[in-house]
């Protein structure tokens, strides 16, 4: 069975707290490890979920804010010192080069040609790289230049071989069938392809992170089998959230309910709110949103579900 995981290293907003560390996201993907957002303290956040370098064979970066991106120098050391011996791309706001170079350089050590770096541009970019899995990332509405991500599994075609077979199909043909998309058989009629399959749907993940309400944070999650996203603030303090063009738990359930998620996780949780107050995110993104709904916590794990 496919292994279809993520791993939360860290849940805090800008500023880490005793509960929540900076943010980090370990997405497994069958044969993908997808490290998102790697804030301070992700080298030991996965450390103890389990993880290690050779663990990772990309990294996605949102935006070039300290809490999203000041544990990568670590993990590229980390890449360096354990021997990765495969690619490492690693996505971010091409803006930003300045810092990603900073970052990647950040101090002295002896270095690994694995990592590939990545800059986006444009209002949208296809992130390369992997066969089996198209990455697509879009411009979202912070402070400085973000990107979200979007990962989609395409979807497969299922020949109904003995319903072929029946009508004298088999062996080379079903091959031009599929390659095609029609034939025409031995008797002239011809033979469509879509009469004689089931299409399974590709999965979908998205990564929504530090923005305001806006219409690419929707096009990032349409019906997404599992939504990321931040909800910094509760809705009582909706004019913080857009002042410094964050989303409140309130507006992160509106997104995903107009985006048809199924399990969506709510993340990025401003210091501001004590342990007794983390019940009112999921209750105020749940006023608009009927799915499923996890409030993250560091090193829990959440299942992508299963497909439809």
């Amino acid at each position: 069975m496919s292994a279809r995981e993520l791993t939360v290293l860290g849940t805090a907003g800008a500023v880490p707290t005793k509960r929540r560390g900076h943010n980090g996201y370990f997405l497994r993907w069958d044969a993908h490890g997808i490290l998102f957002d790697p804030g301070e303290g992700t080298q030991r956040q996965m450390r103890y979920a389990g993880l290690s370098a050779h663990d990772i064979t990309r990294v996605c970066i949102t935006h070039f804010h300290g809490d999203h991106s000041l544990g990568l120098p670590g993990v590229v050391q980390r890449i360096a010192r354990d021997g990765v011996g495969h690619p490492v791309r690693v996505a971010y706001p091409g803006q930003g080069q300045v810092y990603w170079e900073r970052l990647r350089y950040a101090t002295c050590f002896v270095d690994t040609d694995v990592v590939v770096a990545q800059p986006l541009a444009g209002e949208q970019a296809v992130v390369g790289g992997e066969e089996d899995l198209r990455i697509l990332a879009l411009p979202l509405e912070h402070s400085v230049p973000t990107y979200g991500y979007r990962l989609v599994e395409p979807d497969r075609v299922h020949v109904l071989a003995d319903r072929l077979e029946a009508r004298g199909i088999r062996g080379p043909a079903v091959g031009r069938l599929k390659a095609e998309g029609f034939l025409v058989d031995r008797d002239g009629v011809r033979v469509e392809l879509a009469d004689y399959s089931t299409v399974r749907r590709g999965q979908v993940f998205a990564f929504v992170m530090d923005t305001g309400v806006c219409d690419n944070a929707v096009r990032l999650a349409a019906d997404a089998d599992l939504l990321v996203i931040e909800a910094t603030f509760l809705d009582s303090e909706a004019g913080l959230a857009a002042r410094y063009r964050h989303l409140t738990a309130g507006q992160a359930g509106m997104i995903a309910a107009r985006a048809g998620v199924r399990r969506l996780v709510l993340t990025h949780i401003s210091e501001r709110y004590g342990s007794g107050e983390e019940g009112r995110f999921v209750e105020q993104a749940a006023a608009h949103f009927d799915g499923d709904i996890v409030l993250a916590h560091d090193l829990v794990r959440v299942a992508v579900p299963p497909r439809r």
